[in-house]
């Protein structure tokens, strides 16, 4: 049973399946706004031109410039990746998946099983087609698509069609404790979003696979009003409803060393 607010008087009514899901798809793109269009002081420019499909991952994923000296480039592994947004409602939770994460690291070509406490040199670069974002059940299964279409737009995807992130600094914090473990970093960068640029923190963990793959996952989370967006309560519909003003987004990435190029015959 839920209290709502009609003509300023509470009273109890029972669930309306359809009305509360009618409820949550508004409820969920204003708070997905976090990550697209919270503005704040100074914006990211333009984003290179993407497309919808899987293959944008792999488009541009090398980068234009060569690695540093003594660094290699470690790149997205198609496939193997995926980034999600959870928000909360007194209606309903929500969430929304991409499973494209393009783009590249570098490092040292043992990294981390070489790096030490302290800062470590790395440079990530990382985009999500915004259209590959998709409003999901908590089962996994396509949630609607008039809510990804809003979502799209909101996210002004036609000017920036990709949220692009790029690393500022990677601190070890912890080394593996047993064999085949990850080593935990804490990391902090810039994320840019429809325009917009902020710094975010995340712990991540890496851990390196087969193939000279490094598998690295990760977690935060951000409040809206951090971003200068206010919670939204809407009582348009005769429902008092509140939204989260917290929001977790949650990365799961594979990497793989970059073949070096063949020698010239």
């Amino acid at each position: 049973m839920k209290r709502i607010l009609i003509a300023g008087e509470h009273t109890t009514l029972k669930p309306n399946p359809s009305l509360a899901k009618t409820c949550l798809l508004g409820i969920a793109v204003v708070s997905f706004l976090l990550v697209g269009c919270g503005r704040a002081n100074g914006g990211g420019g333009a984003s290179p031109a993407g497309t919808n499909s899987k293959t944008d991952a792999a488009a541009e994923q090398t980068g234009s410039a060569a690695p540093a000296s003594g660094q290699t480039r470690f790149v997205a592994k198609p496939g193997n990746l995926k980034v999600r947004i959870e928000g909360t409602s007194t209606i309903h939770d929500w969430q929304m998946e991409s499973p494209t994460i393009g783009g590249y690291l570098e490092a040292s070509p043992e990294f981390p099983t070489d790096a030490k406490p302290g800062k470590v040199p790395a440079k990530v670069e990382a985009f999500i087609p915004v259209r590959s974002l998709k409003s999901i059940e908590k089962n996994g299964s396509p949630y609607s698509d008039k809510m990804n279409e809003i979502v799209w737009d909101k996210l002004l995807q036609e000017k920036y069609p990709r949220i692009m992130y790029r690393l500022g600094d990677l601190t070890l914090k912890e080394a593996p404790k047993a064999n085949g473990g990850p080593y935990l970093f804490d990391s902090s960068g810039e994320l840019v979003v429809a325009g917009a640029t902020n710094k975010i923190t995340m712990p991540v963990e890496i851990t390196p696979g087969p193939n000279k793959s490094l598998h690295i996952t990760g977690n935060t989370k951000v409040k809206m009003s951090d971003f200068k967006v206010e919670p939204p309560s809407p009582t348009g519909i005769g429902m008092l409803i509140k939204t989260g003003d917290e929001v977790k987004l949650l990365i799961d990435w594979t990497v793989q060393q970059k073949a070096a190029p063949a020698a010239a015959k």
